[in-house]
């Protein structure tokens, strides 16, 4: 991915169960948490704005917490139930079909030359 781009991963949370989807960023060194989209509050969901970002009710009735946090990577365990989905350049990748679900997983900005994408390196 190059400066500017974006990808969203989303899973289901553990208390409400229903869907939530977090977009990123990608800036020169680090990550940018752009926005989350739920459409249930849950443990841990923001439920009113906050130092940090707005929320805001879409036309389609879920939620948007906008909050454009700079971080330099994410990391996570892959669920067992949580399904978490990386959506990434127009494709949709489900996580567990690639790892063992309780794999912790990391996505960080890393630069690398066309020859280490090409020879499929990164």
């Amino acid at each position: 991915m190059t400066r500017g781009e974006e990808f969203a991963l989303s899973f289901v949370h553990s208390v409400n169960k229903r869907p939530v989807y977090d977009t990123f960023r990608v800036e020169d060194d680090h990550l940018v948490v752009v926005a989350s989209r739920f459409d249930s509050f849950g443990a841990g969901m923001p439920d009113s704005p906050t130092k940090e970002g707005t929320i805001r009710v879409d036309r389609d009735g879920w939620l948007q917490w906008t909050i454009n946090r700079p971080v330099p990577e994410i990391r996570f365990f892959v669920g067992w139930v949580a399904q978490h989905t990386l959506y990434l350049k127009g494709q949709t990748f489900l996580l567990t079909d690639r790892v063992e679900p309780g794999t912790s997983l990391s996505i960080r900005v890393r630069k690398a030359s066309w020859y280490e994408v090409w020879k499929g390196r990164c």
